[in-house]
């Protein structure tokens, strides 16, 4: 029997996917017997190509999957998982890379622990220095102390089970667990689907959530260009997210407005130093006057 199964989703990542797979058979300290590797495709224009370089990379053990649609990030895990047959699951994306022995410790941590729901790791931007992106604070919670909790926390690698969820780029999860309460959620194409997942899993297992700093990966997002087109996905999930939880649209649009608030203030004291970086603040400016048009339209919709 495997003990975990790995699942990354392609979708056109000729570029990334080779250096990711053999990340894993660099770093695999389990035999290689021990692991099943599934990709899922989403209809990349040449997936070919890509899964014949693969097969002749991992071996034929390997599982390819042509999804038959690109439903999204969560539609094509889900697909993976479904076909899994590990206990364990480690979602991985295409682009990041493994930089140390990496499986024993959290499947060892898995079967000593029947109550283990997810295992999360320490992001990294370089081998040597440190993502704050490894996991956040809700957003459910008050968007100033969401804020300033997420960098304090994610500076001094304090993990806080009950509030705060992994990134969805590199975790382990318990597959049964996570097939109870319904895997991805497949109305979200793609950003923002952690802080669910992690409440539907919490609510109906508890706060048995591991975060393991001293195991690192490597997902370099300081060169990804955020712009204001993608707070506003993030934002859309959320509301979405929310709105199954019963809370009103006007909690969800303060509490941004109260997380773009502190992040403003933030970016005027880096001003006056000479330290912001005036594309990122006309983000936050533009994202602020996207809010409060926002925050009209559903005030006037009450």
């Amino acid at each position: 029997m495997k003990r975990v199964s790995i699942i990354i989703v392609t979708y056109n990542s000729e570029k990334d996917i080779y250096n990711c797979v053999d990340s894993i058979l660099c770093h695999a300290d389990i035999p290689k017997e021990d692991i099943e590797l599934i990709i899922v495709d989403n209809c990349s224009r040449e997936p070919d190509p890509m899964f014949a370089r693969l097969r002749q990379q991992w071996g034929e053990d390997i599982v390819l999957i042509e999804n038959t649609q690109n439903g999204g990030y969560g539609q094509g895990n889900n697909v993976g998982i479904r076909r899994a047959t590990a206990p364990v699951i480690l979602i991985m994306n295409p682009d990041v890379r493994l930089l140390e022995p990496f499986f024993r410790e959290p499947l060892d941590a898995f079967q000593a622990d029947k109550e283990l729901i997810m295992y999360g790791m320490k992001m990294m931007n370089t081998p040597t220095s440190a993502s704050t992106n490894s996991f956040w604070c809700t957003t459910m919670m008050n968007g100033y102390l969401r804020t300033l909790l997420t960098g304090l926390c994610t500076r001094m690698d304090w993990y806080l089970p009950r509030w705060m969820y992994f990134s969805g780029s590199c975790f382990f999860v318990r597959k049964s667990m996570f097939e109870a309460v319904g895997l991805f959620d497949e109305e979200v194409f793609m950003y923002g689907e952690e802080d669910d997942i992690h409440y539907r899993l919490a609510k109906r297992f508890g706060y048995h959530f591991r975060f393991d700093k001293h195991l690192h990966y490597l997902h370099p997002m300081e060169h990804r260009q955020l712009t204001v087109d993608y707070e506003k996905k993030l934002l859309e999930v959320d509301l979405y997210h929310h709105q199954k939880k019963g809370l009103s649209p006007l909690a969800t649009l303060r509490t941004y407005l109260q997380i773009n608030t502190t992040l403003l203030a933030r970016a005027y004291i880096r001003k006056m130093l000479g330290r912001q970086n005036e594309a990122d603040f006309a983000k936050l400016k533009g994202f602020r006057n996207e809010l409060k048009k926002m925050y009209k339209e559903y005030s006037t919709k009450s």
